[in-house]
């Protein structure tokens, strides 16, 4: 299994309003994209609970997501549950940039397709 990334256009920056994320298809992952306010960040669309999908719920202080399902803390920069205490339950994340009005999100080159639902474009 190759360790290469590449990096996929996602959302437009004014497409995600602050303090809310979006989902967004890459390949056959969804990951959600949320708008920190002064940066963006990505984590799996799933919560590693019960699978809710994260960009539904509501950011909660700076950098913490809530679950719409039964209110558990993400973290959107680390992944890690912090509420309830759960030491093992974490959820994937993924670097940001902005480029052209864009996010981009850096995500393994094995795991990136063209088509679905949200086609993306890479470099």
């Amino acid at each position: 299994m190759s360790d290469e990334k590449k990096w996929i256009r996602t959302l437009l920056c004014e497409d995600v309003p602050l303090r809310e994320g979006r989902p967004f298809r890459i390949g056959d992952r969804n990951i959600a994209i949320f708008n920190l306010g002064d940066r963006f960040a990505a984590i799996d669309n799933r919560c590693p609970h019960m699978g809710a999908p994260l960009s539904d719920g509501f950011l909660y202080g700076p950098t913490t997501v809530l679950c719409p399902l039964h209110a558990y803390r993400i973290d959107v920069d680390t992944g890690r549950v912090t509420s309830p205490p759960n030491p093992g339950a974490c959820t994937e994340t993924f670097r940001t940039r902005l480029e052209d009005g864009a996010v981009w999100v850096e995500f393994p080159a094995n795991q990136t397709s063209p088509g679905g639902p949200n086609r993306s474009d890479t470099r």
